[in-house]
């Protein structure tokens, strides 16, 4: 069912990245604004509460510290998992619909073609697991509302991000060193805000849906595009692989998303990685100071 023009909107972990450029996105509506600071996503209690009276969840609080969530799957859990099975019940209970924002860490990243949206999930990392308990759990809870949204590689004005710190090292640094082993999908928080307003405000039925830039790229690539629409030389990059950037968390080396839900519902996909990107730094999004915490 569309959205009426009244809608009453919720967006949780509203501080972060993708929640910021979702206020922007849902301009000119009757939008409540809850960071982390504003709601305990895990407490029952603030969760119904919060909900009671909105037409729309659009859940973009999440615990992004991949490396960290290896030892602490506890509390990734509680924030990943449990409490979007708390937001699930919550919209069933008052009748709204809930657009439940994931990532591309839920598969193994073996693939050697795009991921489309009905692969069998298959997290090998903490993070990528409690994301899947999370899909899981918000669609269990409401069944008949849940929208999934996995997406990837973000960047965006309000936050650090790996475009953020490719500028950062290119003033202080004559070469970088990027992997070129892993490749996704980079992109825009605002192309994903959007988006997901755009699902929401359609008849497309609940399901899951792939919410990333079109295209492809390694981090490299991604990198050498960075310097390019700043106007730096991109030859100052240099490829090199994951064997020289050991993390606690496995990375998926293939992230590359399938977009074909999109058009099952008469919806256009997201626009091409490399379009989104030179439109972002034409306005001017990484000139920010902001370093507020990023939100996937």
């Amino acid at each position: 069912m569309s959205t009426p023009q009244n809608s009453r909107y919720l967006v949780t972990g509203a501080r972060g990245m993708l929640g910021s450029d979702l206020l922007e996105a849902l301009f000119g509506r009757e939008v409540t604004v809850l960071g982390r600071a504003d709601l305990d996503v895990t407490d029952r209690d603030a969760v119904f509460d919060a909900v009671a009276g909105h037409d729309v969840v659009i859940n973009a609080a999440a615990y992004t510290a991949v490396d960290a969530a290896e030892t602490d799957e506890e509390a990734a859990l509680a924030v990943n998992g449990t409490a979007a099975g708390l937001l699930g019940e919550a919209t069933a209970s008052s009748g709204a619909r809930l657009v439940q924002v994931s990532t591309d860490y839920v598969f193994d990243g073996s693939a050697t073609t795009p991921y489309d949206e009905s692969t069998p999930l298959a997290p090998v990392s903490a993070y990528g697991r409690t994301k899947a308990e999370g899909e899981r759990l918000a669609r269990a809870a409401n069944p008949d509302g849940t929208y999934i949204v996995r997406t990837a590689w973000l960047y965006g004005e309000h936050g650090p991000n790996f475009a953020k710190t490719m500028l950062r090292l290119a003033s202080t640094h004559d070469t970088v060193s990027v992997v070129d082993d892993q490749v996704g999908q980079p992109t825009w928080t605002m192309d994903l805000a959007e988006q997901i307003v755009r699902l929401v405000d359609s008849d497309a039925p609940v399901g899951i849906y792939h919410g990333t830039n079109g295209g492809r790229a390694s981090w490299y690539d991604f990198a050498r595009a960075v310097f390019e629409t700043a106007g730096l030389d991109a030859d100052r990059v240099t490829p090199t692989d994951s064997s020289s950037f050991v993390r606690p968390a496995p990375r998926p080396a293939f992230s590359v998303l399938g977009h074909e839900a999109w058009g099952a519902v008469d919806l256009e996909p997201m626009r091409p990685w490399r379009e989104a990107l030179d439109d972002a730094v034409a306005k001017g999004v990484f000139t920010s100071d902001d370093d507020a915490p990023s939100g996937r």
